[in-house]
């Protein structure tokens, strides 16, 4: 069977759906035959990707730090298609790499607001609707990052955050289980977004030097969610890294 069958009628919500991975993962979903809730925090951004999307979309500008707004979202998704089948949890910001003693503690709050607290609100309301529905169940895909393994020098607030999505996506896995809920993690390294167009430029390595890095399409991210999305709730990808093969992560250190 397709993948496009298995998605057929299906209701996605895909955060940070603006730009960048959100994006290209919204716009697969599109094509695979998904509904898609897109959310992010300009509706502008939002509107582009709607326009470039094959099928159902529902725009939801929403900031994923304001546990209200989140409420809201899912909330607006279940009132406009009647359940929430999956969720990517993918919306997430950084800072230009900074020592640890030079972090602002203000920035550090407003980082982990968005990739640590609004990925727990998005988790909180998604299982709540895929308990509460019927048949129910469904599945919470997470955006971690290679950063959850392994980090970057001056990443302290970023790091951080990943390796706590990771605890986050075991928890949610096993909390899930009784209700039909999967949970997985894709971790991904380099995909070329905006957010990785410095990699031309060069970034930071542990020795203090500075290197180009090679980046990967991000298509190649939006087909391993897909792949993901269309496994029956009986079968789950807990974990996956998707990385551009030559990046200097393997040895890293």
């Amino acid at each position: 069977m397709s993948s496009s069958a298995n998605l057929a009628a299906k209701v996605a919500v895909v955060t940070g759906a603006g730009s960048g991975v959100g994006r290209a993962v919204a716009l697969a979903l599109s094509a695979a035959g998904y509904s898609v809730v897109l959310a992010g925090r300009r509706a502008d951004a939002l509107a582009e990707t709607k326009a470039l999307a094959k099928g159902k979309c529902l725009a939801v500008p929403t900031d994923v730090a304001d546990d209200k707004a989140v409420d809201a979202l899912f909330a607006a998704t279940v009132a406009e298609f009647g359940r929430v089948d999956l969720l990517f949890n993918n919306a997430g910001t950084n800072l230009p790499a900074t020592s640890i003693e030079e972090i602002d503690p203000a920035r550090w709050r407003s980082i982990v607001d968005v990739n640590l607290n609004g990925m727990f609100y998005c988790t909180r309301a998604a299982f709540r609707a895929m308990k509460a529905q019927t048949p129910q169940g469904g599945r919470i895909i997470n955006n971690g990052s290679i950063s959850a393994h392994a980090p970057r020098p001056g990443s302290g607030v970023y790091t951080a955050t990943k390796h706590a999505i990771t605890g986050l996506t075991k928890s949610t896995s096993l909390d899930g289980r009784r209700y039909d809920i999967a949970c997985g993690q894709v971790d991904i390294g380099n995909a070329a977004t905006d957010m990785t167009a410095r990699m031309a430029k060069g970034v930071p390595q542990a020795n203090g030097t500075m290197a180009v890095e090679p980046t990967m399409d991000v298509a190649h991210v939006a087909s391993t969610v897909v792949h993901m999305a269309s496994l029956p709730l009986d079968a789950n990808v807990q974990f996956v890294t998707v990385m551009a093969s030559k990046m200097p992560f393997i040895g890293r250190g």
